[in-house]
C-alpha cells in the first residue's frame, strides 16, 4: 500500500493527498477549507490568481489546528517573474494568509515568452536560503523549463504541479520528472466536468472496491507516484476523497485507466510552450 505522506528531494515531506482551493472564495469558501481541514487535510494549494489566500488563512486560524501541522502552498503569477516582482509577490502572499512561512511555494506557469521564468525561479531559491518559504517548485514546465532553471541556479525543482487526470496521463511527463527527483503533483485530477466517472475501467473498479468511481482515480494517482490536490466544497466528499489508503488497485486496474489517455485530453488549451497567465 502507498504511504500517506512522501518525501522529497530536499528531504521535506507532503501528505500524499492535498486539497485544492480553486475556486473557494468569501464566506463560503472559508467553511469550506475550514470543513476540509476538520476532515484531515494538511496539505493546502492556493495561489495569487486564485484571489483566496485570505481566505486559506482564515480558515486556519478557525480550524484551531496548530499552524505547523498544516502545510500551505501559493503560486507567483506571471506579472511577477521579475526577481525583485517575485520577492515582492511572495510577501504580499503571507501578508494575506497570515503566515510567517510559506510550506510550498510554486511558479504557475512558465510563461516562456516573457522568459522570466528563470528570475523567478532564481527568486525562489533565495527565499528559501531566507526561510520564507521551505520547500520549492513550479507548475507546468516543461523538460526544457525545468533543465534551464536548474543550469542556471544549480537546484532542480522539487516540485512540478501539473494537469494530469485519466483523459490526460502525462506519462513522458512524470518519468522526465522522476528522472530528475521532482515530484509530480496534480492539478484538476479527476478531470473536473470531464471527469471519466462512467468509462468502465474506473466503474468496474468501483464496484470491485466497493469504493467512488473519485476515489478510484485518486488511488490510482498516487499508486502512478502522483500528488492528487482534488477540490470540493461538500464535506462528504471531501471524506471521501482523502480515504483512499484502505484498498489498492491492481496493476491491470492502474494500466487500464491509463489508457484512457487521449491526444487532445487537457481540458483546456493549456499547453505550457503557449499558454500564459498573468
Amino acid at each position: 500500500m502507498a504511504a500517506t505522506t512522501l518525501t522529497l528531494s530536499d528531504r521535506s515531506t507532503l501528505p500524499a493527498v492535498g486539497f485544492g482551493t480553486y475556486p473557494l472564495r468569501g464566506a463560503d469558501g472559508v467553511e469550506a477549507i475550514t470543513a476540509a481541514i476538520e476532515n484531515g487535510y494538511r496539505l493546502l494549494d492556493t495561489a495569487v490568481n486564485y484571489e483566496n489566500e485570505e481566505e486559506v488563512g482564515e480558515a486556519i486560524r478557525r480550524s484551531g489546528i496548530p499552524r505547523h501541522e498544516i502545510q500551505v502552498a501559493s503560486k507567483i503569477p506571471g506579472r511577477d517573474h521579475a526577481y525583485d516582482d517575485a520577492i515582492r509577490s511572495t510577501h504580499e502572499s503571507l501578508e494575506r494568509l497570515g503566515l510567517e512561512y510559506l510550506d510550498l511555494h510554486l511558479i504557475h506557469w512558465p510563461n516562456p515568452s516573457q522568459d522570466k521564468y528563470a528570475q523567478a525561479w532564481n527568486a525562489l531559491v533565495d527565499l528559501q536560503a531566507q526561510g520564507l518559504v521551505r520547500t520549492i517548485g513550479v507548475c507546468n514546465f516543461t523538460v526544457e523549463h525545468l533543465d534551464r532553471v536548474a543550469d542556471e541556479s544549480g537546484v532542480m525543482p522539487t516540485i512540478n504541479q501539473i494537469e494530469l487526470h485519466p483523459y490526460f496521463p502525462q506519462v513522458q511527463m512524470r518519468e522526465a520528472n522522476a528522472s530528475r527527483g521532482v515530484q509530480t503533483q496534480a492539478w484538476s485530477p479527476l478531470g473536473k466536468r470531464q471527469a471519466p466517472f462512467d468509462e468502465p475501467p474506473v466503474a468496474t473498479a468501483a464496484r470491485r472496491h466497493g469504493v467512488s468511481p473519485a476515489q478510484v482515480i485518486l488511488r490510482w494517482h498516487v499508486q502512478i507516484g502522483s500528488l492528487p490536490i482534488p477540490k470540493s466544497a461538500t464535506p462528504e466528499r471531501q471524506r471521501q476523497n482523502l480515504d483512499v489508503f484502505g484498498f489498492e488497485l491492481t496493476s491491470d486496474e492502474v494500466a487500464a485507466i491509463t489508457g484512457l489517455g487521449r491526444a487532445d485530453g487537457r481540458l483546456f488549451g493549456g499547453d505550457p510552450d503557449v499558454h500564459e497567465e498573468m
